[in-house]
């Protein structure tokens, strides 16, 4: 009967938690300050540069910046503030 208790109070606790996923996500970035052919180049080398940053591929005429990373190596966040420092504020790209 312990057993069964245990498993459920597990289970609840479990639940209860918010669920992270580990390892490789993609985001996309919407990045409006790009007018030119060298911003998706410079829009590159500062998302590469970050530790965890797997692929990042940009598109000048769409204004965005596809990439994928490890998510416990760095955040979303971390990736707008990269594309920020290097002048070019951006936000994640939501679904419409």
């Amino acid at each position: 009967m312990r057993t069964i208790f245990s498993l459920a109070a597990f289970v609840v606790a479990t639940m209860a938690s918010p669920i992270t996923w580990a390892g490789p996500q993609t985001v996309t970035l919407d990045v409006p300050g790009m007018n030119c052919s060298t911003c998706p180049i410079t829009v590159k080398k500062a998302l590469t540069k970050l530790d965890g940053v797997e692929k990042v591929q940009t598109s000048l005429k769409e204004k965005k910046a596809v990439v994928t990373f490890n998510n416990d190596k760095v955040s979303a966040d971390k990736l707008i503030a990269a594309t920020t420092n290097a002048g070019f504020p951006s936000k994640v790209k939501t679904e419409k």
